[in-house]
C-alpha cells in the first residue's frame, strides 16, 4: 500500500486531500500541530488506513520526532504534500508590514516546507515513484503580478505572496537536483478556495482544490516535474 504524509491535514484542503487519497487506496499520515484536532479529523474520516503524526513545521524537534514516528511504521514514503501554511498579519502592505510578521509567515510557508522535505527525503528515496507536492498560491507568480489584466493584480502583500514565491523557487531547485531520479516535484496552487484560511471567502471548493493536489501526488512516470500549476487556470501550467 502506498503512503502519503500531508502537513496541516486536520482541516480544510489538507483534510479533503487526505480523504481523497484514502479513497485512492493510500495509507495517509495526517500531519497536525494539534494532536487532538488530528484525532478528531481521523474520527470523521473513519478509515483504518490513517494515522496522526504530531507535526509543527516551525519546530525542528517536532519535525525530527515526526520523522522517527513515521519511520517506525513504514520503510518508505510515496508522497509528501507540504500543505501547512499561514496567511499572517493583515493588512500586509509592503511599506508597513512588520519584518517579524514576514519572518513568521516564511517560517511556516517556506522554511517549514524545506525542513520537512529534507527530514523525509530518506523515506521518499525508498519509494519506487516518490512525489512531492508543494502547495503554493497564484499570488506567488511574479509574471501575473506584473500583468494589470490579471484578476488578482491588486491583491499584493509583503509576506504571504513572497513566501510562496520562495517556495516556488525551492521547488525548481529541488526538482533539478532530483532530475535523474524517479522523483516528481511540483508547486501546485489549489486556487482561491473557500476555507477558514480566508474566512470562507474563496470561490472554489475544497473538493476541487484537493483533487488538483491528488492529481500531482499520483503522477505516473511520464508526469511533469519542476513545474507550477494552478486551479485558477484550470489546473494548467502557471507562469512563474
Amino acid at each position: 500500500m502506498k503512503t502519503a504524509l500531508i502537513t496541516g491535514a486536520n482541516k480544510g484542503i489538507g483534510f479533503e486531500t487526505a480523504r481523497q487519497l484514502l479513497e485512492a487506496g493510500y495509507f495517509v499520515y495526517i500531519g497536525s500541530r494539534d494532536v487532538v484536532k488530528g484525532e478528531e479529523a481521523i474520527a470523521v474520516l473513519d478509515n483504518t488506513n490513517i494515522k496522526v503524526i504530531p507535526l509543527d513545521v516551525t519546530d525542528q524537534d517536532s519535525i525530527r520526532a515526526a520523522r522517527e514516528l513515521t519511520g517506525s511504521t513504514t520503510s518508505s514514503l510515496d508522497v509528501l504534500i507540504n500543505n501547512a501554511g499561514i496567511r499572517g498579519e493583515v493588512p500586509q502592505a509592503a511599506s508597513s508590514v512588520s519584518s517579524s510578521g514576514i519572518r513568521e509567515v516564511f517560517e511556516t510557508n517556506f522554511f517549514g516546507a524545506v525542513n520537512v522535505t529534507q527530514a523525509f527525503l530518506d523515506l521518499l528515496h525508498q519509494a519506487a515513484q516518490p512525489r512531492i507536492v508543494n502547495v503554493t498560491s497564484g499570488l506567488a507568480s511574479l509574471t501575473l503580478h506584473s500583468d494589470p489584466a490579471w484578476m488578482y493584480y491588486h491583491v499584493k502583500g509583503g509576506a504571504y505572496g513572497p513566501s510562496k514565491t520562495a517556495l516556488n523557487a525551492y521547488t525548481v531547485a529541488l526538482a533539478y537536483e532530483l532530475r535523474d531520479t524517479a522523483f516528481k516535484v511540483n508547486a501546485v496552487d489549489p486556487g482561491y478556495t473557500a476555507t477558514d484560511f480566508n474566512n470562507h471567502n474563496g470561490t472554489g471548493s475544497v473538493e476541487n482544490a484537493a483533487a488538483l493536489l491528488v492529481r500531482f501526488a499520483t503522477l505516473d512516470a511520464d508526469g511533469p516535474t519542476g513545474k507550477y500549476f494552478s486551479n485558477d487556470i484550470a489546473g494548467e501550467e502557471s507562469p512563474w
